[in-house]
């Protein structure tokens, strides 16, 4: 992949290295591994483009989040996404790395807006300190170069997750392997969260998602979808006729 695109961007921190590179119609970001950690439309940098990202984004159909957490900002797509799909919508990212956040701002227009807030934190250190009911959605894509940061997969992770969420709140886990629906892990989410479904995705990424309340399923003529396709044309129909509930 690297030898294909033009690197315009390299720098390095304590983590190793993080390269951002163009292709023709795209902008990559890198942790110099073959795995793209955020990828954007040059031309729309707000529209998503890697299809487990539109996915992740699907809890927003069934109700409109006042406050959203992204547990890793990498170039900052889904912040983005969400700071341009609702107007009222405030965003809070939390990014370990400082030097990620300066690329996500330079290279892929993170906007500087008073609706969007990012901490530099490690996310378990930011999630405990975030109060309890003070999200409606948290979406958890926490990776490092070259897989899962294990906290991710952490059954007090899940606590932590659950106990900010609002009462219909939703969380989105972007899950590197098909959890088991009979281990701990899973017996977690189902103590703390009434539904549960998941998005296989043409690359091989599970999202996990995780519902606070019971809701009516959305079917692919809905009119919620139309409309949100119409402000973020991203196949909101297509991504969640093929959601499944566990």
């Amino acid at each position: 992949m690297l030898n294909k695109g033009e690197i315009v961007h390299r720098t390095r921190d304590a983590l190793g290295e993080i390269l951002v590179i163009d292709y023709r119609r795209h902008r990559v970001l890198t942790f110099d591994s073959p795995f793209e950690q955020s990828k954007i439309d040059r031309r729309r940098p707000h529209l998503p483009v890697h299809e487990y990202n539109r996915a992740m984004m699907l809890p927003a159909a069934f109700a409109q989040p006042g406050h959203v957490t992204i547990l890793g900002l990498g170039g900052g797509v889904m912040a983005t996404a969400f700071h341009h799909l609702f107007a009222d919508c405030r965003v809070h990212a939390v990014e370990l790395r400082p030097e990620v956040l300066a690329v996500s701002r330079t290279f892929f227009d993170l906007p500087d807006s008073p609706r969007l807030q990012v901490t530099i934190a490690d996310a378990r250190a930011a999630l405990e300190r975030q109060p309890d009911a003070s999200t409606d959605l948290i979406l958890a894509d926490l990776y490092n170069a070259e897989r899962m940061s294990p906290a991710q997969a952490q059954r007090q992770f899940v606590d932590q997750c659950a106990r900010v969420l609002s009462a219909g709140g939703w969380l989105t886990l972007n899950y590197h392997r098909p959890p088991d629906p009979d281990g701990p892990y899973f017996r977690q989410l189902r103590r703390q969260f009434a539904i549960l479904l998941t998005f296989q995705s043409k690359t091989n990424n599970t999202v996990v998602y995780a519902s606070k309340q019971s809701f009516e399923p959305l079917y692919s003529r809905d009119p919620r979808l139309k409309a949100l396709e119409r402000r973020l044309p991203i196949d909101w129909r297509k991504l969640m006729a093929r959601v499944v509930r566990l």
